[in-house]
């Protein structure tokens, strides 16, 4: 009985794999959409990330909360968020998430409980704390989960919004996807200290590392932290070693990271891992490869509707502003 129950879920594993094909799918399509000047402004793809975003969210229910970062799109496309709106927003279309108007470091997605990307780092950590105390209040029983960089632990952010977490027991999982890099620079050169989770436990919020990398790892132990904080359980940290395959922008070369280091990430990146693993486990080559092409469709798909989606009305500019002082469009 005890072997039945830790044998693999290979309907889960495969549900994963299908979201990471997906993620992956749609930042390749923004990226050759920001190549050919579609997407205008800077792109942060997370590419080689995919487990973290699917093997947390795809613990979430529709009604909880979530905030991101500036490379958010993952964490959107995870939660439930449609792609052909995304793409849209990416190009500042009519129908996109925002109307067009916030773009890739800006989206949102309030039906599906995504709160929003965020341009300034750690800015979303507080903006969750704020959700799950919101929720709290109103009696209701739904998790937030803030997803943020490594560099986001060296800004004063990460500090007040985790010690309100803490001092108040909110049902808030904290994410810190450590890929190593703050931007262009190596985040142990400029880390005092052990780290993210060691910072964590010090304001009273247990930490956990696991290999972000890893889907089964990462879903294994989301599970068993936000289905503590549906019981009634507090905060939470995650620590997710993982890469960023790509440099900082999709316009920047990464020329600052040794080839070595990159060479060694393609050997271990997520959706390579856990596509051996599901052959391992009796997944066909066409299977999986069928879930890829379908997924590389869907995203290619989702970017030609954008492309072919007209820029929003002029009058547009003067919504989602303010309420106070505003006035008719002149005749």
């Amino acid at each position: 009985m005890e072997e039945r129950r830790n044998q693999p879920d290979v309907a889960r594993i495969l549900g994963h794999y299908r979201t990471m094909q997906r993620i992956r799918a749609f930042e390749e399509a923004a990226e050759a959409a920001q190549k050919e000047g579609l997407v205008t402004g800077a792109v942060h793809l997370s590419i080689g990330q995919e487990a973290v975003a699917a093997g947390v969210c795809g613990n979430l229910e529709k009604t909880d909360l979530i905030t991101s970062n500036h490379r958010g799109h993952g964490h959107t496309l995870a939660k439930g968020a449609d792609p052909v709106a995304m793409m849209r927003e990416l190009f500042g279309r009519e129908g996109g998430t925002c109307g067009g108007k916030g773009g890739s470091m800006h989206i949102a997605d309030f039906s599906i409980g995504m709160l929003g990307a965020n341009g300034v780092v750690a800015d979303g950590i507080p903006i969750a704390a704020g959700a799950a105390h919101g929720a709290k209040i109103r009696g209701e029983k739904l998790v937030t989960v803030c997803f943020f960089g490594d560099g986001a632990i060296n800004r004063g952010p990460f500090l007040e919004g985790l010690n309100w977490a803490a001092v108040f027991d909110l049902p808030v999982l904290f994410v810190c996807e450590d890929n190593g890099y703050a931007s262009t620079t190596e985040t142990r050169t400029v880390t005092a200290g052990p780290g993210p989770s060691a910072r964590a436990e010090s304001l009273g919020v247990p930490a956990h590392d696991v290999d972000g990398n890893d889907i089964v790892a990462v879903d294994a132990l989301a599970a068993e932290l936000i289905g503590r904080m549906r019981n009634g359980g507090g905060p939470a940290f995650i620590t997710a070693s993982t890469y960023r395959l790509k440099g900082h922008t999709a316009a920047d070369p990464a020329a600052y990271r040794r080839q070595e280091d990159v060479d060694a990430a393609y050997e271990r990146e997520p959706a390579l891992r856990v596509r051996q693993l599901l052959t391992d486990l009796g997944v066909s080559i066409s299977e999986l490869d069928r879930i890829a092409d379908e997924a590389q469709a869907e995203m290619v798909a989702a970017a030609e509707t954008a492309k072919a989606t007209p820029h929003p009305d002029l009058r547009e500019a003067y919504t989602d502003v303010q309420d106070v002082g505003a006035v008719a469009w002149p005749n």
